[in-house]
């Protein structure tokens, strides 16, 4: 069996994130962000999506435009919970792992966490991601995959 690379750079994201994309526009639960409030037209989206990975995990200096925005709008028109950064960041970690063993693999899925918990802390308010408990943030579609359900 052939070794998994690692992340190395911007045709590695290009691949990762039509995966994830394609399984993202696909999903029941967050797809319908993408398609009908959106309307996102992946080609489109893409090579901004692309630039901000690039600069998350590579350091390049390709991204220049405020990530948050498009989520703010996104969230008064449908509000977006912590099941749905769930289960973006359930999609995310699998389309890597799907992909990609390695350092930066490892710092994707770490950032892509990150991010989902910052932005719906941004957007509901800092005990959305925990329900007020004061517990971590953990994707409720993964808790469902772990309980088998």
């Amino acid at each position: 069996m052939p070794a998994t690379p690692d992340l190395g750079d911007r045709r590695d994201l290009d691949v990762l994130l039509r995966r994830f994309y394609g399984a993202a526009f696909a999903d029941p639960l967050i797809g319908p962000f993408f398609t009908e409030v959106a309307g996102t037209d992946l080609e489109a989206h893409l090579p901004g999506v692309t630039d901000f990975w690039e600069r998350a995990l590579f350091r390049t200096a390709g991204y220049g435009r405020d990530a948050f925005a498009p989520h703010a709008v996104l969230h008064a028109a449908r509000p977006l919970t912590a099941a749905h950064f769930g289960r973006w960041v359930q999609l995310w970690r699998a389309s890597v792992d799907g992909l990609h063993r390695g350092p930066t693999a490892e710092r994707a899925k770490a950032q892509g966490e990150r991010i989902a918990l910052g932005m719906l802390r941004r957007l509901a308010g800092a005990g959305a991601a925990t329900g007020g408990t004061g517990g971590g943030f953990v994707p409720l579609a993964a808790l469902e995959l772990r309980s088998g359900g």
